[in-house]
């Protein structure tokens, strides 16, 4: 049994060594016509005369516009404000501008927030954004933008995320 195995592997062996042989002459064959192609081509190109390129500068022309056209904004304080549509589900109402703390999709969540506000002090309210399901916790409402900007800063100091809401009905 063991000479049949031999046998065998002796016979594949063989194979295997003939039949590398003939692949590599192959690949020889190939290299040398690359290579062959490669020097024709280079013997064709012919040298590629230089042109010299002067550029203009482009000038755009001046337009003067008179003083009394130009546009002022007056954003001194530079607070961003944001415009939601809301719905009072639990408070007294809101004025212009309003601090919101908190935003939540879980009215229980909103719920606790409204709460632990509520005993720290503050007259927490809890309004629905209907356009994107969210309940938001609002902790002080005020009829003028600097003061609810002061509010809102104070509040940063334990709600990072506060930001103002503007209710201009």
């Amino acid at each position: 049994m063991k000479k049949i195995v031999f046998l065998c592997a002796g016979i594949c062996l063989a194979m295997t060594m003939a039949s590398c042989g003939s692949s590599e002459k192959a690949y020889r064959k190939a290299y040398e016509k690359a290579q062959a192609q490669a020097q024709a081509q280079t013997q064709q190109v012919q040298p590629v005369q230089q042109v010299q390129v002067t550029e203009t500068p482009v000038v755009t022309p001046v337009q003067t516009v008179p003083s009394t056209q130009t546009q002022v904004v007056d954003n001194n304080d530079n607070v961003q404000v944001r415009q939601e549509r809301v719905t009072i589900i639990s408070g007294a109402g809101l004025q212009a501008y309003s601090v919101v703390v908190g935003s939540f999709s879980v009215i229980a969540n909103a719920e606790g927030l409204q709460q632990r506000l509520k005993n720290a002090g503050y007259a927490a309210q809890i309004v629905k954004n209907e356009d994107r399901n969210m309940y938001r916790v609002v902790a002080s409402t005020f009829g003028d933008k600097a003061s609810a900007v002061q509010s809102r800063d104070q509040l940063r100091a334990t709600y990072q995320d506060a930001w103002l809401l503007y209710n201009g009905r």
